[in-house]
Parts: C-alpha cells; structure tokens; sequence
C-alpha cells in the first residue's frame, strides 16, 4: 500500500521559511516523479512544484519560482520543499503526490498525501 505523509508545515510570519518534508513507502521511489501542490480555501489545488524521479529536473509554478525549493533523496525516500520568503497568500494546505510521469498536471497524479496546513501571517 502506498503512503505519502506530509511534515513540517506551521504557522510562520510572512518573509520567513519553512521545509516541508514527504516520506514515501509502498513504491518503487526511484521510479516516481514526485510534486508538491497547494490548496487555498475556497480554491482549487493547484501545482506547486515537481521533480523528476531522478532528481536531474523540476518545474515550479510562476508564484514561487525563485523562492521554493524541491528536493530529494531516494535513498531515504524522501522528497522536500523549501520555502523562503513566504507570503500570506502562501497560506494553504500543501500536499505531495507522486506519478509515473514527470508532469504538473494535478490529475496525473496516482498517489496523494493528506496534507499539511501551511500559514503565513502578515
């Protein structure tokens, strides 16, 4: 059975930093693109963040480029977001997925974490 969970999401003042960390198990990891998105209230989920099952490439939405960061390591099958210079309209629950390809589509996607509740005070 395949699990993702999502840790390290908080309250946190606008300009500051958090990393978000999602443990995968019940996949092949090494085989997975994995993605991060993002749920606002009263908003669709939307694309964050992805990278390639090897790690050589990721995409980043317009709204963080520059201030987020996806990583991760396979042999502990972990993938990460760093989040610097946060802003209130970060605030959002934050979710990890993984999939066969290497896409920002939400509805590529074949397995979801339940998310972490990210908020950006101002």
């Amino acid at each position: 059975q395949v699990q993702l969970v999502e840790s390290g999401g908080g309250l946190v003042q606008a300009g500051g930093s958090l990393r978000l960390s999602c443990a995968a198990s019940g996949l092949t990891f090494s085989r997975y693109a994995m993605g991060w998105f993002r749920q606002a209230p009263g908003k669709e989920r939307a694309f964050v963040a992805a990278i390639r099952s090897d790690g050589g490439n990721s995409y980043y939405a317009n709204s963080v480029k520059g201030r987020f960061t996806i990583s991760r390591d396979n042999a502990q099958n972990m993938v990460y977001l760093q989040m610097n210079s946060l802003k209130p309209e970060d605030t959002a629950i934050y979710y990890c997925a993984a999939d066969r390809t290497f896409t920002t589509l939400n509805y590529s996607y074949d397995f979801w974490g339940q998310g972490t509740q990210v908020t950006v005070s101002s």
